[in-house]
């Protein structure tokens, strides 16, 4: 389908990292955003931008189907993602099913087309043990599954698929790993880059990432909605970087140090183990190491996107442009301590 300046579409989440990028690829085509946020969160992506804001919480039905009335398409990408939460069953409260309110609310309302925002973490890796990227025929072990956000998005999955096979018109989304501006929590990815800006990776493990510039992932979404199958899953990404890779790269672009110290998996699991116990399960706080963020920090996930840029005509930027991005954003924006932001020299 292709849009014109009389549709309004819905994007869910969308003062968040994704879904913010979205609004503004939609609002740059001319096109009515119905922005459904969060109650109480933060929106600042979306300050100056003239859109429609309904806060709207994912869970209540009614509220979904207000938000949904008139728009001739969705764009669903809020989701709660972190790598850890008091209460597990939010993810499945949120994740599963708030996306079950907004696909039965598209379906009453006839909405022509949805694109549903999941994750590489849905597919297998077995493929990269054997040094060939994962792409969207790599199923996943299912025991493989860290961790409750994972879980909850592969059961979201399921059940957009599911839609998709009762008539539901529902393409699904699979970025990988987003960088650059407006990454405000920051999601894990940015918090790597930050955390390297900020002095507190001065080592590395042995693994691999698909970095791709979060504009890219929302002019995808885009090609989506207008070029993608019924049904059909698209991997979202850009270039996989060792994390060795990446860190270099930043440091490159910032004039930073580079880390130089390769730090065993087992010894990373280990000391997230002990955080998560200690900090997780006995002090009832976040984690300063999640077991989940150590188990992703030390598996190699390398992916391919050839059926997104066969079939979608998507096109990234190179990584290294991306995370050049993603730290001018985050030392504009102050979120580098001082001692670190006045040693930063701009490569170029």
């Amino acid at each position: 389908m292709e849009l014109s300046s009389q549709d309004r579409v819905l994007v869910t989440g969308a003062s968040g990292f994704i879904g913010s990028a979205v609004t503004r690829a939609l609002l740059a085509r001319g096109v009515q955003v119905v922005a459904l946020l969060e109650p109480g969160g933060d929106h600042t992506n979306l300050d100056g931008l003239e859109l429609e804001r309904l806060e709207v919480d994912l869970r209540d039905p009614d509220g979904v189907d207000g938000a949904v009335k008139d728009c001739r398409a969705i764009f669903h990408v809020a989701a709660l993602y972190r790598f850890w939460a008091r209460d597990r069953r939010q993810f499945f409260d949120v994740n599963v099913g708030g996306s079950r309110n907004i696909m039965d609310a598209a379906k009453r309302a006839g909405t022509e087309r949805l694109v549903y925002t999941s994750t590489v973490g849905t597919l297998g890796l077995e493929s990269g043990r054997h040094g060939r990227p994962s792409d969207e025929r790599s199923y996943a072990e299912v025991s493989h599954l860290f961790g409750s956000y994972k879980q909850s998005k592969y059961v979201a999955e399921h059940e957009v698929l599911r839609a998709a096979a009762e008539g539901l018109p529902v393409s699904i989304i699979l970025p990988t790993f987003p960088v650059g501006p407006g990454d405000r929590a920051p999601t894990p990815t940015g918090q790597l880059v930050l955390d390297y800006l900020n002095g507190r990776v001065p080592a590395y493990v042995d693994t691999v990432l698909n970095v791709a510039h979060v504009d890219d992932l929302a002019t995808g979404q885009l090609l989506a909605l207008e070029r993608g199958a019924v049904g059909r899953s698209y991997i979202l990404g850009g270039e996989n970087y060792s994390l060795k890779r990446l860190l270099d790269t930043l440091a490159a672009v910032t004039g930073l140090p580079r880390a130089r110290l390769p730090v065993p998996r087992a010894l990373a699991l280990g000391v997230a183990r002990v955080s998560e116990f200690i900090e997780g399960n006995l002090l009832h706080r976040h984690p300063s190491v999640p077991l989940e963020a150590a188990r992703m920090s030390t598996t190699r996930m390398a992916f391919d996107d050839t059926r997104a840029r066969q079939e979608l005509g998507y096109s990234p930027r190179p990584a290294a442009d991306a995370l050049a991005a993603s730290a001018h954003w985050f030392v504009d924006q102050e979120k580098v301590v001082p001692a670190r932001r006045d040693k930063v020299v701009w490569a170029g």
